[in-house]
């Protein structure tokens, strides 16, 4: 007998480098619970990967405007104009200070009330929202109109950036999760100590038997260097181009690939070829899990160049830095967020500061000139991940949460 039926609230889907949100709905089907797919917005993307067109095919759109969309919302305003109009105006208060996300909760308001009569007919039990910003609030005003519960899970951008209604949003959640102890603290000093009690770590996961884990010896003819994410700011990589600079200076004699699409491949592409590193750096664009496998195999090092942007913006945990590790991978990167929680300095990798492309280039040198202790680091990485960031285990720990709330009667209507 299935469990829920638990509604998934994101902002887009399919959405390539959110594997995360995936591998999380596919554990929980394995675990017997019935997951609805609720996206903000249904994108086209030209590369998807295999398991999202199973989602994709049950994901239950919602317009912005439409026929049912002008009525799900008279139909509330004359039953309850009064708390109709309530939400409104705190819609409005709450986001007046972020212009650009005022205007897209008012475009979000009118579908999110025709999602919520949606999720009634259906009997949800429960609103899952992967991020605090449009996602949760969407969760928030459902809660509102209709008494279904909801849980959010806060990643990175979504609280170090824009905290619109965060207060709001996170009192009114059954429970909140947070992907790394730093994300917990950080809620804690930013919305206050009373949110310790209701947040959960459960940190991001990976299946290792995906990865492959081998010790091979390294290709004395070229140190394989391999960088994984979407081509923005945040993501740091014009600091890995320029180290790479440093490590040709050097004659070490190597190749960087960097998986990825976004709007930053063509200002990377400049930076390429400004530093002369054409047959040395190249931009493979985005990539299926599986592809993303095969070429961790051919890696002899996994490096991530993350920063902290002017508004903010910088990782959570990279699942890439899991994939590394579980592939039996040494480790370079960044102390920002909650890295510094999987890749410990001596213990399981190496950690730069941020926008130090002297210490990056220092850092990869070390591993390719010391490979006996960079592989010794690296498996006790891989030791890491097995206990901490098991998909399996991690994802059971969020279903026993859903488990708690799926016990109890179903809500009556709010409003």
């Amino acid at each position: 007998m299935k469990k829920g039926p638990i509604a998934y609230i994101m902002s887009r889907f399919p959405h390539l480098s959110e594997t995360f949100i995936l591998r999380e709905m596919d554990e929980l089907e394995n675990l017997g619970w019935e997951i609805k797919l609720f996206p903000l917005v249904i994108q086209n993307q030209p590369v998807i990967h295999p398991t999202a067109k199973h989602w994709l095919n049950e994901a239950i759109a919602s317009p912005f405007i439409s026929p049912g969309v002008i009525k799900a919302n008279l139909i509330k305003f004359f039953k309850f104009p009064g708390d109709y109009i309530s939400l409104w105006f705190k819609t409005i208060k709450e986001n007046v200070e972020s212009p650009k996300f005022l205007v897209r909760k008012i475009a979000l308001f009118p579908k999110t009330v025709y999602m919520a009569e949606k999720m009634e007919k259906m009997g949800i039990r429960h609103i899952h929202a992967h991020y605090a910003t449009h996602p949760a609030f969407s969760a928030w005003l459902i809660h509102k109109l209709t008494g279904i519960s909801y849980s959010v899970t806060v990643h990175a951008h979504d609280i170090f950036v824009e905290q619109a209604m965060l207060k709001t949003k996170l009192r009114e959640a059954k429970f909140v999760v947070a992907i790394s102890e730093f994300n917990r603290e950080f809620l804690a000093e930013h919305v206050g100590g009373w949110v310790l009690d209701k947040t959960h770590v459960v940190h991001c996961g990976i299946k290792p038997e995906n990865y492959n884990f081998s010790q091979n010896e390294k290709n004395p003819d070229c140190f394989e260097i391999l960088s994984i994410g979407s081509l923005q700011a945040y993501k740091g990589f014009p600091y890995l181009i320029k180290a790479c600079a440093k490590l040709r200076d050097q004659g070490v004699p190597f190749r960087c690939r960097i998986i990825g699409g976004g709007e930053e491949y063509q200002a990377l592409e400049r930076t390429i070829s400004s530093y002369g590193l054409g047959e040395h750096v190249f931009l493979l664009g985005p990539k299926t899990q599986e592809e993303v496998s095969l070429l961790l195999k051919e890696a002899d090092c996994y490096v991530q160049p993350s920063v902290i942007t002017p508004s903010r913006k910088m990782e959570g945990i990279p699942v890439a830095l899991m994939e590394a590790l579980a592939s039996g991978l040494p480790v370079v990167a960044t102390a920002i967020s909650g890295i510094p929680e999987l890749v410990r300095p001596g213990q399981t990798g190496f950690l730069a500061e941020p926008k130090d492309s002297n210490q990056l280039a220092e850092l990869l040198a070390k591993v390719y000139t010391k490979p006996d202790q960079a592989l010794k680091l690296a498996q006790a990485g891989r030791e890491l991940v097995l206990k901490e960031f098991e998909l399996s285990v991690n994802v059971k720990q969020l279903a026993n949460l859903f488990a708690e709330i799926n016990q109890q009667e179903l809500p009556n209507r709010a409003i």
